[in-house]
């Protein structure tokens, strides 16, 4: 978007935020334009909207491009990416082999974020939109309605993300660790946290030759439809 904001990053965190037990993955990645609706009049808002869609599965956001389809790949590019770390990923997290590939998308998103994380004081940036309460007070008590949360629920839900994501240096470690917890609070599933560290170096390597390319038709991919999004609203 050529710029950043606490809106802007709130937003873009915001669709994983919202998942519970009336919210599934796809109903979260795919409100981005409901969201947009709503907040279009409201400038404080809007650029929270926009990076709502960019990471949303529809509108075609960052989670599209990365989960669902990639040009020349069966699905997203992480899925692609994490073909060959399945059986690895098997044994370090301790899950039945149905749940293989698509945990295995998790340790190349991880790899990413450890080669972007090293980029740029992202950690920074998450953290103090965190602190801004006031911004996330207005977040709760707009859009509580559309998640299936009370604006209490949904405050809360916000301010305790953190927890769940490194927000400070990424390291392999620091990764594995807040992954264990992710895992434990989805699956009751306790991980091998040494072995998903090496995963993550590895995931880190294997995206080193392509990842600018999948940023570049990702960004020009996404912005095109949000533009023609925004267009439609006015």
């Amino acid at each position: 978007m050529g710029r950043t904001s606490d809106s802007i990053t709130l937003g873009s965190l915001f669709p994983d935020m919202a998942i519970n037990a009336r919210m599934t993955h796809t109903m979260a990645h795919s409100m981005g334009k409901k969201i947009l609706q709503i907040c279009k009049d409201n400038s404080k808002l809007l650029d929270f909207a926009r990076g709502v869609v960019t990471h949303g599965i529809s509108p075609r956001g960052l989670d599209y491009y990365g989960d669902e389809k990639f040009p020349g790949c069966e699905r997203g590019y992480c899925f692609e990416k994490g073909r060959s770390l399945v059986e690895q990923t098997i044994d370090a997290c301790n899950i039945p082999a149905e749940m293989g590939w698509w945990k295995a998308h998790n340790i190349v998103e991880m790899g990413i974020e450890l080669r972007v994380s090293n980029r740029g004081p992202f950690g920074q940036t998450i953290r103090r939109a965190f602190n801004n309460h006031r911004l996330i007070n207005q977040i709760g008590n707009l859009l509580a309605d559309i998640t299936g949360y009370d604006r209490y629920q949904l405050k809360s839900r916000i301010a305790g993300f953190p927890d769940y994501i490194e927000i400070f240096q990424a390291t392999p470690q620091s990764l594995a660790n807040k992954y264990r917890i992710q895992m434990f609070a989805r699956h009751r599933i306790n991980i091998n946290t040494a072995k998903v560290a090496r995963l993550i170096e590895a995931a880190a390597e294997q995206v080193e030759d392509d990842l600018a390319e999948f940023f570049r038709v990702t960004n020009d991919n996404v912005l095109a439809a949000l533009k023609d999004i925004e267009k439609a609203l006015t």
